[in-house]
């Protein structure tokens, strides 16, 4: 499973917990691509301190208009 999740027409507060319903749902080894309007490095380091070892972050597009991000379940 691939999803492409677009947060950029999102409220801003809204955004980190549909990001993280996303990926709770995600099952073993399964991922989904982030689209955001900045670089989403908050998001990485949040995701550094609640899930550690949990989970994999890999650039597909480092802006600067458009943001692309694979978050999957290590």
């Amino acid at each position: 499973m691939s999803t492409q999740l677009d947060v950029r027409t999102i409220t801003p507060r809204e955004r980190h917990p549909l990001i993280f319903d996303t990926f709770n749902a995600l099952g073993s080894d399964e991922a989904f691509e982030l689209v955001n309007d900045h670089d989403p490095r908050p998001l990485y380091y949040q995701f550094e301190a609640e899930m550690e070892g949990q989970f994999t972050w890999d650039y597909l597009e480092q802006g600067p208009e458009v943001w692309r991000v694979r978050i999957g379940r290590a």
